[in-house]
């Protein structure tokens, strides 16, 4: 997932501090809940810094034309997927409607997301320079 040792580092803590943010956040009515939400959001911050800490060291970053249609294909697939668990949901009472529109909505955004995001961005990837 990462290039380097500080951004796995950093990337893990960031994962854990949203974690614990989210957590914070489904018992904030509680005391711990707060606590928690408090330190989840005080580790996102820290990430985030240590994000921006390590991003100069990264170097140049090669400019590239990726095919844009290509790309909002996959988004538009990613995101009409989940419309469609959305709407099926709402449209059919009897779990086997409900069923087969997740389902149905689960392969569109699979096929967005596992193949035309990852076709775009191969495309101009850096080994094939």
């Amino acid at each position: 997932m990462a290039a380097t040792t500080s951004q796995g580092k950093t990337f893990s803590f960031f994962m854990a501090a949203i974690t614990v943010a989210a957590a914070g956040l489904a018992y904030v009515s509680t005391g711990a809940g707060k606590a928690a939400l408090v330190i989840g959001l005080i580790g996102i911050v820290a990430s985030f810094a240590g994000f921006l800490k390590i991003k100069p060291l990264e170097g140049r970053a090669e400019v590239s034309s990726e095919p844009t249609v290509l790309k909002l294909a996959g988004i538009a697939c990613a995101l009409g997927g989940w419309l469609i668990v959305l709407i099926g949901i709402h449209l059919s009472s009897s779990v086997g409607g409900r069923l087969a529109t997740t389902l149905i909505g689960l392969a569109v955004t699979l096929a967005g997301v596992v193949g035309l995001l990852p076709a775009a961005a191969r495309k101009n990837a850096f080994w094939k320079a």
